[in-house]
């Protein structure tokens, strides 16, 4: 629901796609451009009732609560209109969630100098849906498999079905260099930090979080490699972080790869980085019914494999 810039009371019946999410989120969600710490403030104060009684800031909200809301003048902000955009490729669909296959170049949310992103044309391509959130995330040069709720019970789940690791997820990768181990654990500890322009960057050091990748190789050149991943944590960064600091940087990778190579593979036809999200395999949050999805190199980068063989053949025999 969209908050009137001039201040007046509103009133705000819960629907299924916000039962069970807490007040104080709840809030920040649809007041949009308010302040958090203005937000807190109405609830301590009591300026927000539920069903015309005072609630806590951890209250979580049930179906057909009312909500009534302070009147809060918002600062007039130039809203930015989401592109209806083509539509996604759907690989799987029911009542409670939808996995589609997201292009490269395309972030999953607006923000960090994003005005728009996956979830928010998904949105305004489906004006009727009454939720539709995020499971997980993926860089905005990573194509593939991506797990997006159309319900609040089943997004719960699902987030915890990803923190306890019950969600298998692998990538595929073409690397520079020759891997050699069929099937290695990788076991390296991640550490988020920021770079002196403000940038987000993630290295291999002992105080970081804990992250395992299970990287096995699928076919090998002389000069590169590709490879599956299966992600048995999910770091930010973590298989470009891990397979860097082995020394094999990912084609095509702006932060942490090769930035010669790189210049060299985009006159050549490789013009973005080579990572797939192409498998998921998980239990249905709702149903527990078995679910196993693939989803095909692009075209662009199964092209270039069939470039990298070619020049193999003529260059090797």
């Amino acid at each position: 629901m969209a908050l009137s810039k001039a201040p007046a009371v509103s009133r705000v019946s819960v629907d299924e796609g916000s039962a069970g999410q807490r007040i104080d989120n709840f809030l920040v969600r649809i007041c949009k451009g308010v302040p958090k710490s203005h937000v807190y403030r109405i609830l301590r104060s009591g300026e927000v009732r539920v069903n015309s009684r005072r609630v806590d800031q951890t209250y979580r909200l049930q179906e057909g609560d009312e909500v009534r809301i302070p009147p809060i003048r918002l600062a007039e902000k130039a809203e930015v209109a989401v592109p209806v955009g083509r539509p996604f490729d759907i690989v799987y669909e029911d009542e409670a969630l939808l996995v589609l296959d997201k292009p490269a170049g395309l972030a999953v949310h607006g923000g960090s100098g994003v005005s728009f992103g996956v979830i928010e044309q998904l949105r305004r391509q489906r004006p009727e849906a009454k939720f539709l959130e995020l499971v997980h995330r993926l860089d905005r040069e990573t194509s593939g498999l991506l797990i997006v709720a159309k319900k609040r019970s089943a997004l719960t789940v699902l987030h915890d079905m990803m923190r306890e690791g019950r969600v298998q997820k692998r990538y595929l990768t073409l690397v520079a260099g020759r891997w050699l181990n069929l099937q290695q654990h990788v076991k390296l500890p991640l550490h988020k930090y920021l770079t002196e322009e403000g940038e987000r960057r993630v290295s291999v050091n002992p105080e970081g979080k804990p992250a395992h990748s299970i990287v096995r190789l699928l076919k090998r050149w002389h000069s590169c490699s590709l490879v599956e991943v299966e992600l048995k944590t999910g770091r930010t960064h973590q298989i470009r972080v891990h397979l860097s600091h082995l020394g094999f940087p990912l084609y095509g990778d702006d932060k942490y790869g090769d930035f010669a190579l790189n210049k060299r593979l985009d006159k050549v036809g490789l013009k973005r980085m080579f990572l797939h999200a192409a498998k998921l395999a998980f239990r249905h949050p709702l149903t527990d019914q078995s679910i196993e999805l693939a989803a095909a190199l692009p075209a662009e980068l199964e092209e270039y494999v069939v470039a990298v063989e070619q020049a193999e053949e003529r260059e090797y025999g």
